[in-house]
């Protein structure tokens, strides 16, 4: 809105210019009309006043420049105004108001040099960022304070900041949540709380995050419950508290909260410094920074690696083009050393070790640790950290393959978890949490809830589907308090930067539902519950809280490839964990770690935590930009659907009712109470385009089409879908290349539609209702066959025994799938011997010791999907052979 505000005034103010004496042709016997110019002068000042209600709450433009602009427009100065607008709306476009601070404020104190260095780009003069200052001051102490700072800030500094003054708790958190450059903020003293200022043209953006039961607090509380309201709103910001209140009478809770406390009697310069000091220790990426400090050494290799220093590349008349094309800082940088400032991976002592620890501050986690292999190696080496031979481990059978070879590998037992199929597109949607409780109790009743250690489940998964995270831990903390949970948040990196993503991600619910179990307002409210509701909620003297994320930065984030984090908030962990951990991470760890992969994940931190949240909410603003223009365009709603989320998710999981975020007739649907209460909810970053219309598979649709065509990259395809994502490095640019080429498709398909004869056009008809009518029916896990059963009757099986025992291949053969059929149909008993992955879907549909039922065939049958790993068309299916199978059931009977 606000951007669309500034180009209509742009417009306005440019046919007030066309319509001056300074701006017609002066050849014409005509002048501008008087109706003409009043009727834009009243639209100027009109798209004026709406802007003064929104740059209330930026330092740039900011009021001073609606100020100004309402000045020109009333002395009729219409080329200057029209000036001024277009060039504050290159500076909003470009982002330039932000990198060299060049407001009004700020001209006026400075040097000239300082001013032209920040104009000429300098990286290190160029970074700008917002103080917002909670008080209700007079105009003229306003400007004292911004004069005072202004003049306590360096010409040549690193940093430079703006000030903005809000005068109430609301108008507070209205700035913190619309103002992603707001670094810091200071409240000082007990700030008012309502807003004075706060149109309806902006409340209904802000409305779910303004408190509504605080009339009754009294004022010297108001400004630690506005601290802690930002905290919860943008963690990663710094918050600053000046107070009259004597330091004996501050709460613990108080003290903790805020960065640095100050008093009124003390200078500002101290509240300056501590402000560039915080900003500081944000900014610094200490393995980063010793790398490059590393790289411009002088040093004399005598080492393994040629590449180092790049002396076998460049000095190479064959491979010097590699050189070139990477250039010389890669390879300056690269290096096996872990001295001269630099660090160990396996056990880091400096930089790294202070990487790693930034890096769990910005994601809320008690340990953080690096991966350079991607998180498929860092799911291994939890599940080996944290689970034994024979535990038990409650898994969803969908998600990805690593979990399923680091089952194998820690020898730990599967009880698969069935997800709700969504069989028109093809997919699986999540596993529902009363799927869960049933097999725990299941599990309880055949005395094996002892042996149960992990919960492990995807969130948000490949399409988008995000778990009420602290629902299910809550839950399943009540049946099982010492259960340890790995959320595999591979492609919800970004859900810390958030304002609906946060509550849903594990370390921010690890952390609050730590602090509810174990606080006494919990354990009184849990001790008044009777015998059934506490059967559904933690007991505060038995609940532990373990919780594992996997994240693959460079999936959602800034990282170079393979660049993954390990989150840990235990609070068992020094005691239970810490050395085992270790141990697994030492095994599936490189010896020789990429350093320029580490070097990403520790710059991606401080990416995050400085614009981050702006980056995450710009991603979901595209994503809904992209429903909507495809919703909302005949041409494309021809081919195309967006599916939203009554797509994905039944009614019974949607408590709040909300059915789509984009609706032509009813426009935008807000999602806030759905991500609050909803079982699960949909990522809008996640956009599932269905093309079954266009006769052409998902597939096919993505390699012919957008990938051939016009060099749009896609990761997922179902049978009749494609899955398009926005995240951080998504362009305003990139969608508007999107829907150009989704409208040439649809052309194209037009004119190949209208060209068929009538053949053509029955046998397409047919396949367009294959695709949007006749998809398989998804299986089910059908279950381990009783060889490889754990425990005969109780769910849970031997996969790590029924893969190994396939490495002998005189003990498999291979079917047909027709031969499978057939068989199953004579009533013989088939078991898999390896995985059998299809993609797309993309989930293993049998498993080793799985027995085959006649509905994974026939959905087998049914695929036109080429790729299936583990399955080869020309020799079959790999299962075990008969008599494998009788040998080792007489070998596991009593007494064998």
């Amino acid at each position: 809105m606000r951007t669309d505000l500034w180009n209509e005034l742009a417009n306005t103010a440019r046919s007030l210019a066309e319509l001056s004496s300074d701006g017609v042709d002066t050849s014409s016997a005509a002048g501008p009309s008087e109706t003409d110019e009043a009727l834009w002068r009243e639209t100027t000042e009109g798209l004026l006043e709406q802007l003064m209600e929104i740059e209330r709450y930026f330092g740039d433009p900011g009021r001073s420049r609606i100020a100004k602009l309402l000045a020109a427009l009333s002395r009729s100065e219409y080329l200057s105004l029209s000036h001024q607008v277009d060039e504050v709306g290159r500076r909003l476009v470009s982002d330039v108001y932000r990198g060299c601070q060049e407001s009004d404020e700020f001209d006026e104190g400075m040097d000239e040099t300082s001013t032209a260095l920040r104009r000429a780009g300098d990286p290190a003069a160029c970074i700008s960022f917002s103080v917002l200052f909670v008080e209700d001051l007079s105009e003229s102490d306003e400007q004292a304070l911004r004069l005072r700072l202004r003049q306590l800030q360096e010409s040549d500094a690193p940093f430079t900041y703006n000030v903005l003054v809000q005068p109430s708790l609301e108008d507070a958190l209205v700035a913190v949540a619309l103002n992603a450059n707001i670094q810091a903020v200071v409240v000082r003293y007990a700030p008012s709380l309502k807003s004075r200022n706060l149109s309806d043209r902006i409340r209904p953006f802000v409305q779910d995050l303004l408190p509504q039961d605080l009339d009754a607090e009294i004022s010297a509380a108001r400004g630690p419950i506005l601290g802690e309201l930002i905290r919860t709103l943008r963690p990663e910001i710094d918050v600053y508290y000046v107070t009259d209140t004597a330091l004996a009478h501050l709460k613990d809770a108080t003290i903790r909260l805020f960065r640095r406390i100050f008093y009124r009697r003390e200078d500002v310069q101290e509240l300056h410094l501590a402000i560039l000091h915080g900003i500081r220790a944000r900014y610094q990426t200490p393995f980063f920074t010793a790398l490059r400090e590393y790289s411009h050494k002088p040093t004399g290799v005598f080492h393994a690696m040629p590449v180092s220093r790049g002396n076998s590349v460049f000095r190479s008349r064959w491979i010097r083009d590699f050189g070139e094309f990477y250039g010389r800082n890669l390879f300056l940088a690269e290096t096996s050393s872990t001295t001269g400032g630099l660090d160990s991976l396996l056990q880091p002592t400096g930089p790294l070790k202070r990487a790693q620890e930034l890096a769990a501050t910005a994601y809320g986690a008690r340990h953080t640790f690096f991966a350079t292999n991607g998180t498929s190696t860092s799911n291994k080496i939890v599940l080996q950290a944290l689970v034994e031979p024979g535990d038990l481990v409650l898994i969803d059978r969908d998600c990805h393959k690593s979990h399923h070879y680091g089952l194998v590998l820690s020898g730990a037992i599967p009880v698969y978890l069935d997800s709700y199929p969504i069989e028109r597109f093809s997919m699986y949607g999540a596993v529902p949490l009363a799927h869960i409780e049933a097999k725990l109790r299941e599990l309880e009743r055949a005395g094996r809830l002892d042996r149960v250690k992990m919960l492990l489940l995807t969130n948000c998964t490949f399409d988008g589907l995000v778990y009420n995270v602290q629902r299910v831990m809550e839950r399943v903390l009540a049946i099982k308090p010492d259960i340890v949970f790995l959320w595999d948040e591979a492609w919800f990196a970004y859900g810390s930067y958030g304002l609906n993503y946060r509550q849903r991600t594990s370390m921010h619910v690890a952390g609050k539902l730590y602090r509810k179990v174990n606080s006494p307002a919990y354990r009184a409210h849990y001790e008044a519950l009777s015998p059934e509701e506490k059967s559904v909620s933690p007991d505060p003297d038995r609940a532990r809280i373990r919780v594992y994320a996997t994240q693959s930065t460079h999936k959602t984030l800034t990282s170079l490839r393979q660049g993954s984090m390990i989150h840990v908030w235990d609070e068992d962990f020094r005691r239970l964990a810490k050395t085992s951990f270790s141990e697994a991470y030492m095994t599936h760890t490189s010896t020789s770690p990429n350093y320029q992969i580490l070097g990403s994940l520790d710059v991606g931190r401080r990416q995050v935590q400085f614009e981050g949240y702006e980056l995450v909410e710009r991603s979901v603003e595209l994503a809904m930009v992209l429903r909507a223009r495809i919703d909302s365009t005949p041409q494309l709603k021809k081919y195309f659907d967006v599916l939203t989320v009554k797509d994905f998710i039944p009614d019974q999981y949607r408590e709040s009712g909300l059915s789509e975020y984009w609706d032509p007739e009813r426009g935008w649907s807000r999602m806030e109470g759905a991500w609050a209460s909803d079982e699960f909810v949909l990522d809008p970053t996640k956009i599932t385009l269905f093309v079954g219309r266009t006769g052409v598979d998902g597939d096919t649709f993505k390699n012919r089409y957008l990938m051939d065509k016009f060099n749009i990259q896609v990761n997922k395809t179902s049978r009749n879908t494609v899955l398009l994502m926005t995240n951080i490095g998504t362009t305003r640019g990139s969608v508007a290349y999107l829907i150009n080429a989704l409208l040439q498709i649809a052309q194209e398909l037009d004119a190949t539609f209208r060209a068929l004869n009538g053949v053509e056009r029955r046998a397409t008809e047919a396949r367009i209702r294959s695709l949007t009518d006749g998809c398989p029916p998804l299986p089910h896990f059908s279950g381990f066959h009783a060889s490889f059963q754990a425990v005969p009757g109780v769910p849970g099986g031997n996969l790590r025994e029924a893969f190994y025992m396939a490495y002998r291949e005189h003990d498999c053969e291979y079917r047909s799938l027709e031969q499978c059929r057939d068989d199953l149909a004579a009533g013989e008993e088939l078991v898999a011997s390896t995985f059998v992955i299809p993609y797309p879907p993309g989930f293993p549909v049998l498993v080793p010791g799985q027995v085959v039922s006649a509905q994974i065939v026939e959905f087998l049958l049914a695929l036109d999907v080429t790729e299936i790993h583990g399955y080869r068309p020309d020799v079959g299916l790999r299962l075990f052979s008969q008599k494998t199978i009788e040998r080792f059931a007489i070998a596991e009977r009593p007494g064998s």
